[in-house]
């Protein structure tokens, strides 16, 4: 759990300067901030506007996921939508029932967009705007509208007609006596007894409202990325065919907390795409150091050849492998790494990625070294699975 708090500290703390919490609170908009990099997919920022609006303090917040907001009448196929869009990295906008801390329910109009990072084009943060949705009555169905009736023949007309296919208790004598009387003026569907899972449809103000409240966070997040030079944008900027994971893979693979990378043998030197908060953590080099490179940068003076051309065959006959070869960390540390490389298939059984599971050798005693590469194993297992998982997500939508 503190190492989870760490990594969402250091979600802001590392790529914005120190005061773009304070610039962001300054906006009156009510809008959350997440990252699909660390397990779970958390909540590391939210407006001032939006704890008033749901009742909830900070501490409840930061580190959960967004669903805390949702509630049994919320439209799972709406979730699903938000779900889609987040696993193919892109802008979505759509209403959706929430819930406050006391029970209540209340429309949003949701507008989410990813941030990305301007130099490899990996999505970092997402934005997720709330606006309020201002609970109108429609023109069709059971709809009563206050001003509909401006005299006593009206008012029977009225009910005859839109009544028809209201309630039975709101086409009673009662009710009509009352529009032959005038006194339908004062009739009306109070906001509390309209049904909260008829879908409400935001209006153009509102929709605009939501496109610039995005805009203004953006605007912030950028500015006060270019301080610190991790410079963000809310367009990818990256050069197509970079192998970038999707978040359908990097939320799963955050959750593996050993040392490891993904490889893509698809592409020019098989670079890697993917490395795990560990494998930062073992070899000193940060996650952008490694992203398109391939593996051997790890190597040194004193590797030995010889294990270089198994790790090689290994992978041209795409089967699994273990050796122990020596590497360097970034600060030129050399460290015995127990290597484990695997293919990892898709759904048709065709080698999607390669994984590579690091150990550092020196730090484990002969008699647990069984005990890690089952670990090894188990790590390639997971991965093989969501793998496999996204492709045929990917080959039946």
């Amino acid at each position: 759990m503190e190492s989870q708090l760490g990594m969402i500290e250091q979600s802001f703390n590392l790529r914005y300067s120190g005061w773009v919490r304070e610039a962001l609170n300054e906006l009156s908009d009510n809008f959350t901030i997440t990252d699909p990099s660390i397990s779970g997919h958390p909540i590391v920022f939210a407006s001032n506007g939006f704890f008033k609006t749901v009742g909830y303090t900070e501490d409840e917040v930061i580190g959960r996921n967004g669903r805390m907001f949702q509630g049994p009448e919320t439209d799972r196929r709406s979730v699903m939508k938000i779900r889609e869009a987040i696993r193919e990295e892109r802008a979505i906008q759509i209403s959706l029932l929430n819930y406050k801390k006391d029970g209540t329910p209340f429309w949003i109009l949701f507008n989410m967009c990813p941030v990305f990072n301007k130099e490899d084009g990996r999505v970092i943060h997402f934005v997720g705007v709330q606006v309020p949705i201002s609970r109108r009555p429609r023109r069709s169905g059971c709809t009563v509208v206050r001003d509909a009736v401006n005299s006593s023949e009206n008012g029977a007309l009225f009910c005859q007609g839109m009544f028809r296919c209201c309630r039975r208790e709101l086409c009673s004598d009662t009710v009509m006596e009352l529009g032959r009387a005038s006194a339908l003026n004062s009739v009306s569907i109070p906001d509390d007894e309209v049904e909260m899972n008829v879908p409400c449809e935001a209006s153009e103000l509102e929709k605009r409202k939501a496109n610039v409240a995005v805009s203004n966070v953006l605007s912030v997040l950028t500015h006060y990325s270019e301080l610190t030079g991790k410079l963000v944008c809310g367009k990818r900027s990256c050069l197509a065919g970079m192998g970038l994971l999707g978040s359908s893979l990097n939320i799963p693979l955050g959750s593996i907390k050993q040392s490891f990378v993904l490889s893509d043998p698809h592409l020019p030197d098989m670079p890697i795409v993917y490395a795990s908060d560990s494998f930062v953590e073992l070899t000193g080099y940060a996650r952008h150091e490694a992203l398109g490179r391939n593996c051997r940068f790890l190597s040194g003076k004193d590797t030995d050849p010889a294990t270089q051309f198994q790790i090689k065959e290994c992978i041209q006959t795409e089967q699994p492998c273990t050796v122990r070869i020596l590497n360097y960390r970034k600060d030129k540390t050399p460290f015995w790494n127990l290597l484990h490389i695997s293919p990892a298939r898709n759904a048709l059984g065709k080698v999607a990625y390669f994984v590579g599971v690091q150990i550092d050798s020196c730090k484990i005693q002969e008699e647990h070294r069984l005990r890690s590469q089952r670990r090894q194993l188990s790590v390639v297992g997971a991965i093989k699975v969501a793998v496999r998982s996204l492709s045929m997500g990917a080959s039946t939508s």
